[in-house]
């Protein structure tokens, strides 16, 4: 007997200007494993036609009249079991794009993105895996001043304390942008063993992802001590 298909990719599209609705859900629906499931035009909308609809995946525009991609990113990944959020925008050096991926957003494309990359995104955030390079990350915080890096970095540490030595390494390597088995290689210590370590980082800290953890080890200086 052949084992049943796995369930597609279920994928909520929200994006106020309906062409681009219309080209993603023509890229995605051509994927046999992705499923568009719904659509919207307003931020206002998400948290409805999530709990109706059950996406795995958002792909959220950030710039939006009335509710925006920011608001609704932050308002959705409050939640308990909320879908991974993709977001779409113009210009990567954004200072909304920043404050997404710190809110638990899994990493942006840009919407002159070849449709073939926006597709491979979206398995790769469902499978849990980051949408973009640590190096895209600390270029779009580098170039996203927004006058509290101090504050920031004092801050970050703070919070960065909750962890132990080893957990602390685990932390810095993710943000180097190692994956759990170079960050094995690295750390000397079993890939099980690192999966432990990432989970608890995400668990003490209040985290979603692997971005943001990144996102903090980088706010707090520690790449910088690294390198």
């Amino acid at each position: 007997m052949t084992e049943p298909a796995p369930a597609p990719i279920r994928v909520l599209l929200v994006d106020d200007d309906a062409l681009v609705r219309s080209g993603l859900a023509l890229m995605l629906g051509g994927a046999p494993d992705i499923s568009v499931v719904a659509e919207a035009a307003d931020g206002a909308e998400v948290a409805r036609l999530v709990a109706q609809h059950g996406p795995d995946v958002v792909l959220m525009d950030i710039r939006m009249p009335g509710v925006d991609g920011l608001a609704a990113t932050e308002a959705l990944r409050r939640g308990k079991g909320a879908p991974e959020v993709v977001i779409l925008t113009t210009f990567d050096a954004d200072e909304h794009v920043v404050r997404a991926l710190r809110a638990g957003a899994a990493g942006f494309v840009l919407k002159d993105t070849p449709p073939a990359e926006i597709v491979a995104a979206v398995r790769r955030v469902a499978a849990g895996e980051p949408v973009l390079s640590p190096a895209v990350t600390r270029r779009l915080i580098a170039h996203v001043a927004d006058g509290r890096g101090d504050e920031r970095k004092d801050r970050s540490r703070v919070r960065l304390e909750a962890l132990n030595s080893r957990e602390r390494d685990v932390a810095v390597a993710i943000g180097q942008g190692k994956s759990n088995a170079e960050i094995s290689a690295t750390l000397y210590m079993s890939v099980a063993t690192v999966k432990t370590h990432v989970s608890r980082i995400l668990t003490k800290l209040d985290l979603n992802n692997r971005v943001q953890i990144a996102m903090l080890a980088h706010d707090a200086g520690l790449l910088d001590d690294a390198d």
